[in-house]
């Protein structure tokens, strides 16, 4: 059970560990780690390898080490790389076991947000560097270089590795740096309800952030137009609550009439932001309804939040974005089919190479459990979160 992340690269799993995930999750019957030696496929990535970064501090061992550190204070990991295989399934009436040699950490130390079951068994990195799971299933041909992820509102979701969307979605080109890759669009426009004005900035897409952060002056711009057009009580400062604008919820609401919210990319495309809000409970039958963003000094950060009830395309072969409003439990005629059918018997792939540990993550717990999957034909996971940090899926590593 692994956090999903596109604003990290590395995938790594907790083994021979002994400060990593605590033993309420274990209890609970989350916890699992990883065991090289329990694996028959399992394989050291040795100090002398050409992607090994880290290689100057092999003087004590002979096998890579990594070290992971996240913007979260204190928050970390470390081990060692290895290589071992991993089993994906295509969905449809003749399914397809599409297996690769993978490359990830094996994580002996955990410290920060991790020792909170921020990632129960793990982080899996999808961001755009070449050590990404994305990244080397594409290099080995299994799948088109996209995925996409779902958001349902009701906090069920999938990944679908390989697919690059439809013809129907709206897109905006990425804003790739090469120094330090993200997902990264351009904003022109913002529309609060009845307000709008023209606002240029830059923000990251990332799964590993819950809610949205936002700097001036847009989050000005966004929560004081959202203010002006809201008919309830403001909720007085809660210093519990990392939300700025919360009201009050009477004990027959579920919600307040809020003005809607949508960005205007470049190239025009509109994206809607369809669920704004976060209910939080301040004590016994009594809630409040934030808008869920956060203002932050200077990264803008387009959350979990903000890509709920839509399918978000992250198609790093045409380097776009896309999206469109969809329902997770629907399949799409549109999608193309991006399984390569003659690399499905099993792969040794070459290493990646200049790989950077510059990661941007901490959380909080979220549980989840596996769902039934649907008819398509993509490789897909199945996750359920209560969006709280970050997105978890089962991920099965067979031996």
């Amino acid at each position: 059970m692994v956090a999903l992340d596109t604003g990290s690269d590395l995938f790594w799993l907790p083994c021979q560990c002994d400060g990593c995930t605590p033993p309420a999750s274990a209890a609970s019957g989350s916890a699992s780690f990883y065991i090289p030696s329990l694996s028959s496929t399992s394989q050291e990535v040795p100090c002398n390898s050409e992607f090994c970064e880290l290689r100057k501090e092999c003087s004590t061992t002979s096998q890579c080490p990594y070290k992971m550190v996240y913007v979260s204070a204190d928050t970390s990991s470390s081990g060692f790389l290895v290589k071992d295989v991993l089993y994906l399934s295509t969905e449809g009436a003749l399914p397809q076991i599409l297996k690769a040699q993978i490359l990830f950490g094996c994580g002996q130390i955990q410290t920060g947000s991790f020792l909170d079951a921020a990632a129960p068994n793990g982080l899996f990195g999808l961001g755009i560097d070449m050590i990404s799971i994305p990244s080397i299933l594409a290099q080995k041909g299994l799948i088109s270089n996209s995925f996409a992820m779902c958001f349902s509102g009701d906090g069920i979701g999938r990944i679908s590795f390989g697919d690059q969307g439809s013809s129907d979605q709206e897109e905006t080109p990425l804003d790739v740096n090469p120094q330090h890759p993200t997902y990264t669009i351009s904003i022109t426009e913002i529309t609060v309800g009845n307000s709008l004005t023209n606002m240029e900035f830059s923000t990251i897409f990332d799964t590993g952030t819950s809610f949205t952060y936002l700097a001036d002056p847009a989050y000005t711009y966004i929560t004081q137009s959202f203010h002006a057009q809201v008919q309830a009580n403001r909720h007085a400062a809660d210093s519990r609550i990392p939300f700025e604008y919360c009201y009050d919820l009477s004990s027959s609401e579920d919600r307040i009439q809020t003005p809607s919210i949508s960005l205007r990319t470049v190239g025009g495309g509109v994206f809607p932001v369809i669920d704004e809000g976060q209910i939080i409970s301040i004590q016994q039958h009594e809630y409040v309804y934030c808008l869920a963003i956060v203002k932050s000094a200077k990264l803008n950060i387009i959350g979990q939040n903000f890509m709920t009830g839509l399918r978000v395309v992250f198609d790093r072969e045409r380097k776009i974005l896309g999206w469109k409003k969809f329902n997770c439990y629907d399949t799409d005629s549109s999608n193309p089919l991006s399984i390569n059918s003659r690399n499905s018997s099993g792969f040794s792939p070459s290493a990646p190479e200049n790989y950077s540990p510059q990661e941007t993550k901490g959380g909080n717990p979220a549980s989840v459990t596996q769902l039934r999957p649907l008819s398509n034909s993509s490789p897909v996971m199945w996750y359920d979160s209560l969006v709280l940090k970050f997105l978890l899926v089962h991920l099965a590593i067979l031996v």
